[in-house]
Order: C-alpha cells, then structure tokens, then sequence
C-alpha cells in the first residue's frame, strides 16, 4: 500500500476490473499443443459469443487463426466437452481435425481449406471429443457419443478422410483418451461403467491395431485388478507408455514398457504432489515424456501448481513460471505453456528453466499502471473442521494500491465454493476473485473435503457427506478468518456455482453466518437431479449422497428445497435458460420457496456463461446485490 492511497469504505473502492474487461476482452486459453517448433492452443473469446478457435504461432512469431470464422471448435460429448481438436504438420503446413459445437460433426482444415469428414447426424447424433491423429495416414482416433431415443451411447472411432467409420470399442458406459503408439501398432484408451466416476474406478487397456482390417486385437488390462483411477494414457516411445494412477493414495505415475511381448508396470518414486486432475473434460494433461527419458509433469502441493522433473531416479522442482498445464517440448528443445500466475492474467509462454521464458498472447491486456498492489495474491490456508481433520483454503485480502480501509475497518468476506464438488479452487489469476479485492473485498476459496490436489483420501472423505462436510469446511473457514481478525466477521457473503450452488444454499440453511448468497446455476433439488441430468453424472451422487432411490429420504434431507425454510438471508440465483446440466426448474423451484430472493435468467445460457453480455450482467447484478444488503453505500 503507498502513501498515496485514499482511504475509503469497502464497496467503494474505485476498481480497474471493469465489467467490460472482464466480459468483453478476456479470451479463455486452454489445451496448447505444439509440433515442431509450432504453438498451438485454443481460445474462446466472449466477443464472438465464446466462440472456440485454433491458433497458432509458426516458427518466426507470427501467430495465425487456424480455423474459420465460421466454425466454432468445441464439443458437448460429457455436455463438458474438451479435447475437440488436434493438430500436425504436413511439412511446416498445420493440418487440424476437430469438431464443431454449434454446427456439429467431424471437420478437417489444411491451409484454409475446410472439409467435413463426418456430419453430425440427426438420428442418431453423434458427438466427437478426444480427438487424436492416427500416426498412420490420413485419420484420425476419437470418442464418439450416439445420442438417439434412450441413454447415450459411447464408443471409439476410427474416421478417415473419406468420413468412413470403424468402431474399435464399444460396450462400456464411458471411453476416453484414445492414443495410438508413435508407430501406429498400438491404441491405448481407459473407460468406466456407472455408478462409477473416472475420478473413483477406471480401467486402463492397450491392444494391438491390426491394420489389415482396422480391428483390434485382445485388449489387455493395465495397472492390475484393484478399483482405482488410472487415466490420462501418454506414450513416451512406441514401447513405453505413461499413465497417472491414484492406486497409491495420490495421483502418481506410472510407467508401463513392452518387455518381451509383455506389458511391465513401473511406479515411479513419491514426487510429494498428486499429479492428475479429475476428469471433468477430456484431454487434459499432467504429464510429458522428453526424448532424453525424463518426465515433465504438473504437480499440486497445499493447493499450489509446480513443475517437476524426473530424471529416471529423483523428482526435482522447476522455476518456470505458473503452468496450468504440464509444459509441451518444440523441437529446438524449449517448452512451451499456458501461464496463470496469481499477479497477471494467463499468457501462452515458451522457454527454458535455465534461460528464462517470454509470455505472449496474454488473455488480456490490464489497463495502464496497474501493477501488483492492484492484485490480490493466494495465501493458501489449513484450518481445523469437523471430526479433528483439516481442510484448506485460498485467502485473498483486498488489493488496491490507490485505496485502503479506514483503519477502523476489516473488510468484507466473499466466500468461494467451487464446482464439481470434485475440482479444486485454482490459484491462477482469475477476475472471479479480482473482480471483489479490487473493490475492497477479500475472498476465502475453499477446498473443502472432496476437492482434488490433496491426495485419494481428502477427496473420498467427501462420498455420502455432499452437504455436509463442504459446507462444514466453509463455516470453518470463515471462523478460521475471523479468528485470525482478517475480516468482519458481520459482512460476509457466500457464492458458488453449479455444485457449489448447493454448498451456499445449505451453509445458509445451516448457519447465521452469512449475510447473503448467490447462487449461480446451482443444485436445488437432488432428487431432481439424479432424475433429470445428462448420462456423465447419472450415477454421481450414488458415492456422494448415496443409491436413489433407495435413500430417497437423505436426497431429500440433503436438498436446498427442503431446508428453505430455514433460510432468512438474502439470495441471488443466476441461471441459464438452457441448461441441460442443472435445468432451470431447479433455480426456479427454489425461489418460490424463498421470501427474499431474486432469479434473473439469461435464456440462451448454458451450464456456464459464455457471451459478454451475460458475463458482464451477472458480475455487475452481483455486485449491487451485496451492495445493498451490506449497506454499502
């Protein structure tokens, strides 16, 4: 804080982070990939109504769009998507496969020439995600999802370019991850049947591809016969493949190598960080094998991302900026990332540990003399709860280097619950948190029991407790910052999304200690629920809440909906108009419950708001929600 600082209430702050900032100017980067000593990543820019491109940037630093205006690369295989696309060179030519997400179908790009491989079909309709080049001519390896009268139906493809098909695997309730070997005689894939989630029990299998037919031959199982979550297949050579198993007790992984005509596993040594991440989307990665045997990965310790290396005997820690995902090689050997620190916004990077890195492209450009007293910086937190364990928590305190609370004030807590409920507050820069410290707030995100990053049992202690120990953890959170006197313990509020919706609708019910609550498409009614939601989630609350309907009277219990009568506060619920995750009905039953509550409905919405207008909307409608129920004027 400098001299010069004015010294006003919080809520009143004068902020940079303005709504059109964060609405309209800030492009989503995700999935970066490179060939050669190519870049690619994907981006989803708000001012094109989230529409997703391909870019890329060749050797001499020039960077293309690579995909049409009028394609827009995403996928709702999961109704999550992910993993929409792939790319490699024909010579210094990127050629890319992908799918598109409004108009659907298989599509193929080569030097601006756009061509559709397989259309997305009516009845059924076929979705596509995962999508890998096969090594070997002009195709490529993918999940397909078959949507037609009854339960989707999922399998893994091979498309070539005359859009023929060949089905390799089907029978399972879920696949993912179909990479072939460099050489092309392998496919590795895992899958999963309900009620079991891929974060819970997976099967990892690897078979010989007979060419000749396109057929498979008998698939063999790795990683043994004990229940545990093994995904993320990555080949180092043609005979030796990585994967990341929790069979430990952690995300870790493991190292299978062709020996002889058979498969050998190796665990690699404890790294002393889970390296995974749950499966919410597909194509996500943790890991990467470089040429001279070592191995990349990305790993999480207290809730924090850290680049590691194993040389094929120690781990040891890279200083190489703040990758959200595991760093990809170019051929002239430098390593190239998505960069999130929590003091600026993501960037794509590219460099060496030993020479330093260069960021380009960034999200967003930040308005001039901005610097870091303008951004709030995660300060990771363990506290006691419930049953003598601990959980943890991200705590930002409020940032502005023009402005200060009056010397008698503590600020305002905006509490965070994050989504899944298996996923993890992310320490990267967001304007989410911004957006409040900014203005005067601070903001305690919370890994409650259930989140991911914290090893097996930190994420189990979650199963048949939704509703009770993530919202004990962020009533234990919000004393542990009251006690440590870093906030007004009088002005706090609580905001959540999707399944951490249901969080801040039951920690009202359950307590006085907030003043208000939003709710952004979240979980009202769990009986709802389990009945109406999309296959991916189907049987995910049999491990959170427990087999419906057989304990239909704790779904009931559990829900929002019931406990409305126990809530006084204040509530705001935001909610798509189509959203097929958590249907609108579920906001609005809810509300009709409520004597003081506000919906607001943005009607081509989805599970998450993607369009400016309704990113903007939301953030502002937020802010003088709690404007006025903390009289801060």
């Amino acid at each position: 804080m400098n001299d010069r600082a004015h010294t006003l209430s919080a809520g009143n702050w004068p902020s940079w982070v303005a709504p059109s900032l964060v609405a309209g100017k800030t492009t989503s980067l995700s999935e970066l990939r490179t060939a050669g000593n190519w870049i690619f990543w994907l981006e989803n820019r708000p001012e094109e109504k989230g529409r997703g491109v391909v870019v890329g940037r060749s050797p001499d630093g020039i960077i293309h769009d690579l995909t049409p205006v009028e394609t827009d690369v995403g996928s709702r295989v999961h109704e999550y998507g992910g993993g929409a696309w792939d790319v490699r060179l024909n010579g210094e030519t990127p050629s890319i496969a992908f799918s598109d997400r409004r108009k659907g179908g298989l599509w193929y790009v080569e030097d601006g020439q756009l061509d559709c491989w397989c259309p997305a079909g009516n009845m059924p309709e076929n979705r596509y995600a995962d999508i890998t080049f096969d090594p070997v001519g002009a195709s490529v390896f993918c999940v397909q999802e078959s949507h037609s009268i009854g339960k989707a139906e999922a399998a893994i493809i091979h498309v070539n370019s005359a859009g023929q098909k060949t089905v390799l695997v089907h029978g399972a309730d879920f696949y993912a991850a179909p990479r072939p070997s460099p050489d092309g005689h392998f496919l590795t894939w895992f899958s999963w049947d309900d009620p079991e989630m891929p974060w819970t029990a997976t099967r990892l299998d690897v078979a010989v591809l007979q060419r000749a037919t396109m057929e498979l031959g008998v698939p063999h199982q790795l990683g043994g016969q004990t229940p545990c979550s093994i995904i993320e297949p990555r080949w180092a050579d043609s005979a030796t493949l990585y994967a990341t198993s929790d069979i430990s007790g952690c995300w870790a992984p493991i190292r299978f190598q062709w020996i002889g005509g058979e498969w050998t596993a190796t665990m690699l040594p404890d790294a002393r960080a889970e390296i995974g991440l749950p499966h919410w989307v597909f194509s996500q990665r943790t890991m990467t094998p470089l040429p001279d045997g070592c191995l990349l990965a990305l790993g999480i310790r207290h809730g924090l991302n850290h680049v590691l290396r194993f040389d094929g005997h120690i781990w040891e820690e890279l200083l190489l900026g703040a990758p959200v995902n595991v760093p990809e090689r170019l051929a002239d050997g430098r390593l190239a990332w998505i960069d999130a620190p929590s003091e600026a916004p993501p960037a794509i990077a590219v460099g060496l540990p030993e020479t330093g890195f260069e960021r380009f492209r960034e999200s967003v450009i930040l308005p001039p003399g901005i610097t870091g007293e303008d951004i709030a910086a995660p300060q990771p937190l363990t506290f006691p709860t419930t049953n003598g364990v601990e959980a943890h928590a991200l705590f930002y305190p409020p940032s502005r280097s023009s402005s200060s609370l009056r010397p008698d004030e503590k600020p305002p807590l905006v509490v965070m619950a994050h989504g899944g409920p298996t996923g993890r507050a992310n320490p990267g820069f967001a304007f989410k948190v911004q957006w409040w410290t900014s203005r005067g707030f601070a903001v305690l995100d919370v890994n409650y029991r259930g989140s991911t990053g914290f090893g097996r049992a930190y994420r189990e202690a979650l199963d048949g407790e939704w509703g009770v120990a993530d919202v004990e953890d962020c009533l234990a959170g919000v004393r542990a910052v009251v006690e440590r006197d870093l906030v007004d313990p009088s002005r706090c509020v609580i905001r959540g999304s999707s399944a951490g919706g249901l969080t801040v609708l039951a920690a009202l019910a359950q307590s006085d200690l907030f003043a208000a609550g939003t709710s952004l498409y979240g979980v009202t009614d769990l009986r709802a629920l389990a009945a109406e939601t999309h296959k991916f989630e189907a049987r995910y609350l049999d491990r959170l809440i427990g087999p419906y309907p057989q304990d239909e009277a704790v779904y009931l219990e559990r829900s929002p909906v019931t406990q409305a009568q126990s809530i006084s506060v204040p509530v705001l619920f935001l909610h798509g108009g189509a959203d097929n995750v958590v249907p609108l009905a579920q906001a609005q039953a809810m509300c009709t419950k409520l004597e003081h509550s506000e919906l607001h409905v943005y009607p081509e919405e989805g599970h998450g708001f993607r369009t400016s207008s309704s990113i903007e909307d939301s953030l502002t409608r937020e802010l003088a929600f709690y404007r006025k129920v903390l009289d801060l004027s």
